[in-house]
C-alpha cells in the first residue's frame, strides 16, 4: 500500500516520535508499505512521521539511476531502522543539497557530519552499533531529524529561509503538485 505523505505545516512533522516494540501492530506489513511509499516517490529515506505515524521507523534505500534511460536500476543497498539513536557525530562537516518528500521542491545545501555512530534495531529485531559514512549516514541523519520534529530546513540560515518563505509557504498552503500523493492537515 502507498500513503500519502504529510507536508510541511502538518502537525505530525513536529512531534517527537515514540520508540516502538516487537507488538508493534502489523509491522512487517508497514515497512513493506514504506519502502512502497517511498520508491514511488523516488525517495532514497522517509521516516514513519512523514506518513503520518508519530513512531520511530526509518526505511533507507538506495537505487542506481541511469542518466542515458531516465530509469532507477534494482535496490543497490536498504536499511529499517527501528528506535534509531545517534551515539556520536563524527568527521568533518560537510555539506550536501538535500531535499524532502514532506517539502517538495526545495533543495538546499545542509551542513552535517560525513558520519555518525548510530545504534538501531532491523526488522528482525537485530540490534546494530555501527560507524557508518557516506549517503547512508547523511540520509539517517536527515531522517532521524524527522523522529525528533525537525526537517531540513531547520538547519538553514535564517536569511536563507526567509527568502525561501514563500515556497515553503506553498508548501504548506498545499499549492505544490507531485507526483505523489500528499495529505494535507
Amino acid at each position: 500500500m502507498i500513503y500519502p505523505i504529510i507536508g510541511l505545516g502538518h502537525p505530525t512533522l513536529r512531534k517527537i516520535a515514540k520508540p516502538i516494540d516487537k507488538d508493534y501492530p502489523e509491522l512487517e506489513k508497514l515497512i513493506a508499505d514504506m519502502y512502497e511509499t517511498m520508491y514511488a516517490a523516488d525517495g532514497v529515506g522517509l521516516a514513519a512521521p512523514q506518513i503520518d505515524l508519530s513512531i520511530r521507523l526509518v526505511v533507507i534505500g538506495f537505487r542506481p539511476y541511469d542518466e542515458k534511460t531516465d530509469t532507477y536500476g534494482p535496490v543497490a543497498e536498504q536499511h529499517t531502522l527501528i528506535n534509531p539513536e545517534i551515539l556520536e557525530y563524527i568527521g568533518e562537516k560537510e555539506y550536501f543539497n538535500e531535499g524532502c518528500l514532506s517539502i517538495p521542491d526545495i533543495h538546499e545545501d545542509v551542513l552535517r557530519t560525513e558520519g555518525i555512530v548510530m545504534r538501531w534495531f532491523d526488522e528482525n529485531w537485530q540490534m546494530h552499533e555501527d560507524e557508518i559514512h557516506g549517503m547512508f549516514a547523511r540520509v539517517a541523519q536527515h531522517e532521524y531529524d524527522h523522529l525528533e520534529g525537525k526537517v531540513f530546513t531547520d538547519h538553514l540560515s535564517t536569511l536563507r529561509k526567509t527568502m525561501l518563505k514563500r515556497k515553503l509557504n506553498d508548501v504548506i498552503s498545499g499549492k505544490v503538485r507531485t507526483s505523489y500523493r500528499m495529505k494535507r492537515k
